[in-house]
């Protein structure tokens, strides 16, 4: 485990932000309809929905994700710009009455000031009422950092983005999925992977296959490596492992978990 993780996980052990995240699914019952809200970072690499629901098609028994799990994104928004009371309403964007779990992704620059900080507060705290009321469990993705050349760089930006979304998820008791810290150890431990496009902020297909496994180990509770998944042929097996094996220590060493 690293000297950043290490720090990471005693501290929010202490601080009881681990434990009061919500456990979402036990294995008997795994969550089969779920719905990303959010921005071009989970569109880009065409659509980190579509990655995950082959994932899950590929560990879940007859399970098709074409018609179970869904997005809904607006480029640039930030939490306050989605509607998502209507977005979770029976039928409203499909043949679904009720999603399991409801996936909230941020702005990118929503962690970076005071007032942004504030504001993401406010609305992750009313989407997420507004999810609970809808008989579903929500979730928050942590956004990653940006990179060189992005002119919002700066170095440990993620330390900020981490203490955003896990006080968000603590003071809902809701789960974090630890995507922005997945990248933040693929960089650490391989400094010539790619990740980003070249404007330094969206994901390129690397990005979105580390995220896409993230958020498979964080809502399953199941290691992602081994998967046999890799954009039909498009990912290496050598990124394909490494990445697989980063998304499983980010994901267990985050929520301290033991994944399978």
């Amino acid at each position: 485990m690293s000297n950043f993780f290490k720090t990471l996980v005693l501290s929010l052990i202490f601080s009881n932000s681990l434990i009061s995240q919500e456990l979402i699914f036990d294995e008997k019952n795994q969550p089969r309809t779920i719905l990303f809200i959010g921005n071009s970072y989970l569109y880009y690499g065409d659509s980190l929905h579509n990655h995950f629901k082959r994932m899950v098609e590929e560990f879940l028994i007859n399970y098709d994700g074409g018609p179970n799990v869904k997005s809904a994104t607006i480029g640039g928004a930030r939490l306050k710009h989605h509607n998502v009371e209507g977005l979770i309403k029976p039928k409203a964007i499909s043949p679904i009455e009720n999603f399991d779990i409801v996936i909230l992704q941020g702005g990118s620059t929503e962690p970076l000031t005071k007032a942004n900080r504030k504001e993401f507060s406010f609305y992750a705290n009313k989407h997420i009422d507004a999810i609970k009321a809808n008989n579903s469990k929500a979730a928050l993705y942590m956004t990653h950092a940006y990179v060189k050349p992005h002119k919002g760089y700066s170095e440990d930006q993620i330390k900020v983005i981490e203490e955003t979304y896990t006080q968000a998820g603590k003071k809902n008791n809701v789960l974090v999925i630890p995507v922005g810290l997945a990248f933040d150890l693929a960089y650490k431990e391989d400094s010539s992977i790619e990740l980003h496009k070249p404007d330094g902020t969206h994901p390129n297909l690397l990005g979105t296959y580390l995220a896409s496994c993230t958020v498979f180990a964080s809502i399953y509770r199941k290691s992602p490596i081994d998967l046999e998944y890799d954009y039909f042929g498009s990912i290496s097996n050598k990124d394909k492992v490494f990445l697989q094996r980063i998304a499983h220590e980010a994901t267990s060493e985050y929520l301290n978990l033991l994944l399978e």
